[in-house]
This record gives C-alpha cells, structure tokens and sequence, in this order.
C-alpha cells in the first residue's frame, strides 16, 4: 500500500482506515512474526516473552467486537528515559483505532469508546492514579470496569434527564513511571522497562518512515483479522493459568492460537513467565509493606524516638522469629538490603548525632510518616498524620533532626534475593 506522505495525527484516530489489502488465514504467522520484527525495531522490550505478548496485545485490538474481557497493557519502567512513551508510539500506529491521551476528561472518554471498542493510549497514566490524583476517581472506575463487557456507566443525560447507559468496554494500554495500582495491573499484561544498555541499539522512531511501515501492519491486520471476528468469537483456548489470569490473555491466546505456527506455544510460554513474575512482584510489594509495618513497630517499643541507628534498626528486626528477615537473602537482613527495601518509598538513611555525642547512620522516624500513612495506615491513629497537616516534628531534648547527607548504599553485584521460599 503506498504512502505518499505521513498524515500529521491529533491523537484521535480519525484518520484510521480498514486495510485493502487481502491476508489468507494460513498468512497470520507470517504477519505476526512481521510485526513482531518492526516493534522491536523500535524498542527493547524486557524479554522475548515480553515482545512476543506486545506483538498479540496488538493483534487481539483488530478482534475487539469478538472478546469478552479487554486486557490492559501496563507499560511500566522505573524511571524517565526506559522507552514507555516509544511503546505507546509504535502502539499508535499498529492497533485498531487508537485514542492517545495524556489528559482526557472522563465524559469524553465515555462518549468517544462507543458500542464499537476502540483502542485507549494513556501516556503519563501516573498523573492519573498518583497520591494527588483524586479528582480522577471516575476515569480509575472507568479504566478497572471496561476489561469487561457489559459494564456499563450510568449518567444522566439529555434535556429529560434519562439514565443512559455508556459503554466502557475497550482495550487500553498504559505508560507509567512507578507500578500502576493493583487494580489495573491485576487486570493488564505488565511489561517492567528498563533503560537500555550501552550496546542495545534501536532504530531511530521518525514520522516520516515509522508511520507508514507499521501504518501497513496494521492495515494487514486488520484485513486478516476482521473475517474472523466469528471465529475468534467462538473459540474456547486451553489456558495454562487461572481465573482473571486467564481472562486477561485469553485474547492474546486466541489470535495465536488462530495464526497457528509457533504463536500457540509462544503465547502460553509468554503467559506463563509473565504471570509469574507478577506473582513475584506482588510478593515483594507484600514484603515491603511488611517491612514498614515492622519498623513501626519497632520504634512504638522503643517509644517512637526521633531517630533509630540502622544496625540497631536492623538487629531488632532480624531477631523477630515471626518475621522474614532472619532468613532474607543468604544470611539475612543487613544494611544493604534495608536501603534498597526502602528505597521504593524515598526513605533513606542519614548521619545522625546522638545523645552522647557519636554521630551514625541512623533512619529518622519523619520519614517514615507519608510511608505508613499510604501503605499501611493505623487503625488506631487519625487519617491524617501531622506530617500531612503540615505540622513540624517536636526536636527530641533539644536537639533539631539531623539533614540528611551521604548516599544511598548500593548493593554489590549480583544483588541480594527475597527471602528464602520453603522447600
């Protein structure tokens, strides 16, 4: 199909069109392995089961009308610069029918997803479900209920004033900086970015040659995908994981399954890794959560004091028989480990003067505050802290908290593992 020229896009998807172009059945493995070759052209994916997921995320949004669960990409990395907002490019030009957005309001999207799905693109999703979003309720409520159809929203709408139903039931892909809540990625095939390493090389992503080559792809997808929204509507896969699991790549399974060749193995293969580094995941953030938990403890039986020396920190927790930490990496919990636990939640230690005068590496008690107030609150105390209320902390016998200095430790290479799983 010839391109004279790139066609400058608003982001709306208006100018999508249906492919021509004719793609036989027995032609889907080839198209897919195509495909696959011009993502990662563009991008460095985490893994082969990552690129070969994102290759049938983007084919699964060609048989929309056919699913009955909408599975989400979470493009995630931790930190700028980790190709998120590369992915959703190359996404732009190859789904079917994409609304990119970085700032949409929730009437908007409810009205322009239609009772024919489209594709959402949400880039700088963090900005949508980060501490400070609260006026974003509806659009989280939005994006949790479309991964299923027939979850409708209720609005009252019209110079009558008649409850009308809007469809919510789409596709979306989003790109954060940080985890997205669990609510979206327990709903979404998740790929954790990284930055690329020196010799990891990718083609240059330009409008003028970019557009029209995966324009093309997904034309051909389009033209292969299409006829068979009866069949994809019909087939029941065989899924190696279970429940919403399963629900989520049902879809991915289904357009490998109808490419047949390689894609059935890769896609359960893909499946498979994939959910279980979730599981591991969840894992650490459940273990992080413990960890705060357990240092508040600790400093509630040494009467909260201001600061808390890190060896001291950590031998009080490694002696807890009940906790993990006596068996965390080989030989457990160490200074190390405690820094990279912590630094998720912008909590680090710092020189500290003590009371008779010696200076250590210490944690302060205030920077713990935001922590326990977000991940996990106590019931017994008020919703807000006074760190929230903007009230200052009282110096201990006079003495002001200590400014922060030094650097993060580093853990040395190879890095420390979780704690050790029962055999």
């Amino acid at each position: 199909m010839q391109h004279d020229a790139p066609v400058p896009d608003d982001g709306s998807g208006a100018g999508d069109h249906e492919g021509s172009d004719t793609v036989s059945a027995a032609d889907g493995a080839a198209l897919l392995d195509e495909l696959r070759a011009a993502i990662a052209k563009y991008v460095v994916l985490p893994s082969d089961e990552a690129l070969n997921a994102v290759t049938l995320w983007v084919a699964a949004t060609h048989i929309q009308p056919a699913l009955q669960h909408a599975p989400r990409l979470a493009v995630v990395g931790p930190t700028k610069g980790c190709g998120k907002s590369r992915v959703l490019d190359v996404l732009h030009e190859t789904v079917h029918k994409p609304i990119m957005t970085v700032n949409m309001s929730t009437a908007v999207l409810f009205r322009v997803i239609g009772k024919v799905p489209r594709t959402i693109l949400v880039d700088e999703a963090d900005t949508i479900f980060g501490p400070k979003a609260g006026e974003n309720e509806e659009l989280r409520g939005l994006l949790n209920a479309g991964h299923q159809r027939n979850r409708p929203a209720w609005r009252i709408s019209g110079p009558e004033h008649k409850p009308t139903p809007y469809p919510t039931f789409a596709m979306a892909a989003l790109a954060a900086i940080g985890d997205l809540p669990d609510t979206i990625t327990d709903r979404a095939v998740v790929l954790r970015m990284q930055k690329r390493k020196p010799g990891e090389k990718v083609t240059p992503f330009r409008s003028r040659y970019a557009v029209p080559e995966l324009n093309t792809l997904r034309d051909k997808l389009a033209a292969w995908l299409t006829p068979l929204h009866a069949t994809a509507a019909r087939l029941v896969p065989t899924m190696p994981v279970e429940d919403r699991a399963a629900d989520t790549w049902e879809p991915l399974v289904i357009v490998a399954d109808m490419a047949s060749g390689h894609w059935p193995a890769s896609a359960r293969a893909a499946c498979l890794a994939m959910t279980r580094n979730e599981i591991v995941q969840d894992e650490q953030t459940s273990l992080k959560t413990r960890l705060l938990r357990d240092i508040r403890r600790v400093f509630a039986e040494r009467d909260n004091p201001e600061a808390l020396r890190t060896h001291d920190l950590v031998q009080e927790l490694t002696v807890d028989a009940e906790a993990p930490w006596a068996e965390y990496g080989t030989k457990g919990l160490n200074a190390y480990h405690l820094a990279n636990l912590l630094r998720d939640f912008n909590i680090s230690p710092a020189n500290y003067r003590f009371e008779e005068g010696r200076q250590a590496k210490a944690y302060m008690r205030n920077r713990f505050l935001d922590a326990w107030a977000r991940y996990c609150p106590d019931p017994a105390q008020p919703a807000t802290s006074p760190m929230q209320k903007g009230a200052p902390v009282t110096p201990a016998k006079g003495l002001p908290p200590a400014t922060p200095t030094g650097t993060l430790p580093v853990s040395p290479p190879g890095g420390a593992g979780g704690p050790k799983r029962a055999r």
